[in-house]
């Protein structure tokens, strides 16, 4: 299920909160302060986390060179 943020569009709360895409296209999703179904999406920037596996030693000073040296 995807987390969604919204904003009450009657008393202007805005809350995140993980529902089914079904929940939110029959407005089965109600304000928490309020209890208003009219609600509307609200668009935050998205963090994308990126691991990676490390195949060796990496090099000591990576924070000062970005691995340019080839370790």
């Amino acid at each position: 299920m995807p987390f969604y943020d919204l904003k009450c569009d009657k008393c202007n709360e805005e809350f995140n909160i993980m529902a089914k895409m079904s929940d939110r296209e029959q407005k089965l999703i109600k304000c928490p302060k309020c209890g208003s179904v009219d609600l509307s999406a609200v668009f935050k920037s998205v963090s994308i986390i990126q691991s990676h596996k490390q195949e060796g030693p990496q090099c000591p000073n990576f924070g000062a060179c970005g691995g340019c040296c080839g370790h």
